[in-house]
């Protein structure tokens, strides 16, 4: 399907002149400025965070033009004007980014991964769970996902287009489907006096509609789970404030896993005349590609009238295999308003018949009946319109939802079946779609309400930079769009699980559901484990169920083994696929059957990895800590121990002190590491100290003496071998990058003062030497790295220059940088902390145009790697630090205390295991 000229490639209007179009090939924009963080002696903040100025938009609205300020649009969030074009148009890493040194090193791997990429495309004709060959291109343009957690996601960018589809689970289509629109139409004493598609787009198909929306006049804004859109209409007096609301509700493990979205559109009339207007939502039926080309689709209109509230609109059923689904376009009918619709238009053809049928009277034929089944390559689209009476000087609301029923799935293997968390409450039978849309309509001001109850305590709190605001709840997207699935779990499908004592893990699941997000939209592994460590934090402080439903389906997975042997690509060895009381490094490609086959990641042989084990235990703990769940500490433990003894063979010298293999061993999976390492051993020294807290928990003494000794014999070890005044050595090789500065040194005491250990009689780390490290890393990494404006490189020669012995340490890492900046909040470098992260968010927010597709790593120059990636989550540890430091005078544990966050749902699923059962206690 031809989708037109994207907008990032066109001009609307000439800038300055609301009214005017310009020719497809004038200018209209200026160059954009990098915006830089100042420097701390420029000059310090009112207080240690720094003044909230809610007008902190960059140079991102620096074209708009227009005066209207929009309905209701709250102060902060990421505002972009629909005329802004990025300066810097970056290029995804590849191969010829690499230095030839680096090159040569990784040679081998190349050539075998050449080998398994022509495998797996050309004769499997399956998609590479990372494809370095095809990477995907740099699209300025997301914005807010629509769609719960697991459901399937819809991204709207912000110019409106819709443009990027996750409906079958996990993987990603990357397309802007032009008949996806709104419309208005106003209509004075009878007469049509305007009517413009709201979009800066010059598509070549649908060309007798009126494109090309002066984007001078029109701003974006995004505050996830909601946006705002503000359109200035030209010569009219009439302001247009589209809002878009999905349900993502902290604590709520119902209404948060719903397929839908909502836009709700406030009209202002500045006029002395009273206007009719309309709004018309134009939705294609499929994206046009191959999944529709044999045809089979049709659309049919539908009312559904319920508890005194009536929705109309179109079904459009989708029926082709293997995850057939129906779409529902819908809007709420009020006294208010009328709703009428199209049924079936060609999306391929000028479309005509739509324009003159809205542009005649404001409305739509509203022929009843279904479509005929569309034919083979031919696409076949409908609309929703919604009149309302605009009075002068007045305003009018409109109303609509979009709702997807796919509620039964399968992977990419096509061997199993799964339902959807929905199924549970809306029905497993793929009829769903108009009650979804009702109820929908019905409770976004419910949810509007619990959003506002959760969020407005931290967007209050003037200590806070307006840029962490945007930030914290915008990086939220990744848990709902991180080809993002939360299936039932059937009773038979665990019956042959090694559950061992694990008490609680058949409730929890039946109960909760089964919960998988990807390492990154490129990096098609789900749950990847390294990587959660990071982004974990969102999930354990906002929906700890799914957090604990994660850490039983990880624990079932290390218990396991498949002993299929694989080769290997960075090494070229053959080894088994899982070994026995090891964590897994994933549960596996959506392209495959996750969770049945794990590991989808053949880069290492992950079960020599040094990091996986030790953020098990460590995750372990901290989950026990913010949730209280004794029961889920007693049925970890025992996968606890058997992870550690699997650990303990990493220390061949028996010092107390795990080594490094000598290869990328931990998820710096590019980056050499040998022998004792800062960043390995500093997690084992976390993790046994964890084991030794846990051991006294569970009754153990002889495991809490033997933990005890390893610990006392690995801190000496420890400071011994890496400390060397400033910060801890990368490692203990005899290279020259063995006296880097890593970023991510501190992670284990990071992880400590998270679960409230790591001070006082459980300080593992000495507190003056974590310190020091975190003003050595600010320092070097962070004020000695591009002007102190990008974040924290992740490795740092004590002389001043970039670490570039390997692929990634020279790279910046977003999530890395957040846990980074939370671990210098809770060790009283607040203000360090702050300014620490706020590079990455302004190099990715608004310098690179990054804006809900944040990477995975950046360099200072020319690439970035791995779009839309799960660790950036971590900025939710800098609030947990946050939460830490106003309540550490409060006695037990967070989860205890009024942290602002235990926004409970008024509606929900029973909480079944909320308090363990006497044999979990006992």
């Amino acid at each position: 399907m031809r989708t037109g000229v994207p907008a990032s490639e066109q001009t609307s209007c000439v800038k300055g002149d609301p009214q005017a179009y310009c020719p497809e090939n004038s200018g209209g924009t200026e160059a954009v400025q990098v915006t830089y963080c100042q420097n701390p002696e420029d000059s310090q903040p009112q207080n240690e965070r720094g003044y909230s100025n809610p007008q902190d938009f960059g140079q991102l609205m620096a074209s708009y033009e227009g005066k209207a300020k929009g309905y209701q649009v709250p102060p902060f969030g990421w505002r972009i004007c629909l005329a802004h074009e990025f300066a810097e148009k970056r290029k995804p890493f590849n191969a010829n980014n690499v230095s030839l040194s680096n090159l040569m090193k990784h040679l081998g791997m190349g050539l075998r991964y050449l080998q398994w990429w022509y495998q797996k495309t050309q004769v499997e004709k399956k998609t590479p769970f990372i494809d370095l060959i095809n990477s995907v291109p740099l699209r300025q343009i997301y914005g807010c996902p629509l769609g719960g957690i697991g459901g399937g996601t819809i991204t709207r960018g912000w110019r409106g287009q819709f443009c990027r589809w996750q409906l079958n689970p996990g993987m990603y289509q990357h397309q802007t489907v032009i008949a996806d629109q709104f419309t208005v139409c106003l209509r004075q004493k009878g007469q049509t006096v305007y009517q413009q598609v709201l979009s800066v787009e010059r598509p070549s198909v649908l060309q007798s509609w009126n494109w090309g929306l002066c984007g001078y006049f029109a701003f974006y804004h995004a505050l996830y789970p909601r946006a705002w859109t503000v359109y200035q209409l030209p010569g009219q007096n009439v302001t247009l404030t589209c809002r878009q609301i999905t349900p993502i509700l902290p604590h709520d493990y119902q209404d948060s896993s719903l397929p839908v979205g909502v836009f709700v559109w406030d009209v202002e009339n500045e006029g002395d005349e009273a206007l009719d207007v309309s709004i018309m939502f134009s939705m294609r039926n499929g994206l046009g590609g191959e999944d529709d080309a044999l045809g089979g689709l049709w659309n049919e209109p539908f009312c559904l009238e319920r508890d005194g509230e009536t929705v109309q609109g179109l079904l459009l059923h989708h029926p082709t295999p293997p995850n057939p689904y129906t779409m529902a376009v819908a809007a709420r009918l009020t006294a208010d308003t009328m709703v009428t619709h199209l049924t079936a238009f060609d999306p391929d053809s000028t479309g005509q018949q739509v324009w003159q049928d809205l542009l005649q009277d404001g409305q739509l034929d509203s022929l009843a009946g279904q479509s005929l089944p569309s034919q083979k390559g031919v696409g076949i689209a409908g609309a929703v319109c919604v009149t309302g009476k605009l009075p002068p000087r007045g305003q009018c609301r409109l109303e609509f939802s979009l709702a997807w029923d796919m509620p039964r799935i399968m992977f990419g293997a096509k061997g199993q079946v799964y339902y959807r968390r929905y199924t549970r409450f809306f029905g497993p039978d793929g009829d769903a779609a108009p009650t979804l849309s009702h109820y929908a309509l019905c409770r976004y001001a419910d949810w509007e309400e619990r959003i506002s109850a959760w969020q407005s305590p931290i967007l209050d709190d003037r200590s806070l930079p307006a840029w962490y605001k945007s930030a914290l709840f915008n990086e939220l997207y990744f848990l709902a769009d991180g080809g993002t699935v939360w299936l039932e779990v059937p009773e038979d499908c665990l019956r042959e699980e090694p559950v061992g004592s694990m008490c609680q893990l058949r409730p929890l699941l039946r109960e909760y559901g089964r919960f998988g997000y990807l390492e990154g939209q490129e990096y098609r592994m789900y749950n990847t484990y390294d990587v959660h460590f990071y982004a974990s934090f969102a999930l354990v402080m906002l929906w700890p169920k799914l957090e604990l439903s994660l850490q039983y389906d990880m624990a079932l997975a290390t218990l396991r083994e498949d002993l299929a042997q694989q080769r290997y690509l960075m090494s070229g060895i053959i080894a088994p696929v899982k070994r026995r009381n090891v964590v897994p490094h994933d549960v596996g490609d959506p392209d495959d059957e996750p969770w049945l086959r794990v590991n989808a990641y053949v880069v290492h042989d992950t079960a020599d990895w040094k990091d996986l084990n030790l953020k098990f235990v460590l995750q372990v703990y901290r989950d026990y800590y913010l949730t209280g769940d004794h029961c889920f500490l007693r049925d970890m433990w025992p996968v606890c121990l058997a992870v550690m003894e699997s650990e303990m063979k990493f220390d061949k010298d028996q010092d107390g002190l795990i080594e490094n293999g000598g290869y990328a061993d931990q998820t710096y999976d590019g980056w050499v590491t040998t022998g004792p390492s800062a960043y390995c051993g500093g997690l084992w020294l976390a993790a046994v100290a964890v084991m030794v807290k846990m051991a006294a928990l569970c009754g153990a003494q002889e495991v809490q003496d033997k933990f005890s000794s390893i610990l006392s014999r690995g801190q000496e070890a420890y400071e011994r071998l890496l400390w060397n005044g400033r910060y801890y050595n990368y490692d203990c090789s005899s290279q020259p990058q063995s006296y880097s500065i890593m970023s991510d040194q501190c992670a284990g005491q990071w992880f400590l003062r998270a679960s409230g250990l790591g001070e006082g009689d459980s300080e593992v780390f000495p507190t003056r030497h974590v310190v020091r490290a975190l003003q050595t890393i600010f320092e070097f990494n962070v004020q000695g790295f591009a002007g102190g404006a990008m974040g924290a490189v992740n490795g740092m020669q004590p002389h001043g220059v970039p670490d570039r012995s390997s692929v990634q340490s020279d790279e910046v890492w977003v999530g890395v940088v957040y846990g980074l900046a939370a671990t210098m909040i809770q060790e009283g470098l607040t203000w360090e902390g702050f300014r620490t992260a706020e590079g990455c968010y302004r190099t990715v927010w608004e310098r690179l145009g990054l804006a809900f597709q944040t990477p995975e790593a950046y360099c200072q120059q020319q690439v970035f790697r791995s779009l839309a990636y799960m660790r950036p989550l971590s900025i939710w540890a800098m609030q947990l630090a946050l939460q830490q430091q106003q309540h550490k005078k409060a006695p037990g544990p967070i989860a205890k205390q009024d942290t602002g966050l235990n926004t409970r749902p008024k509606l929900g699923p029973k909480e079944a295991v909320a308090n363990p059962s006497p044999e979990c206690t006992s």
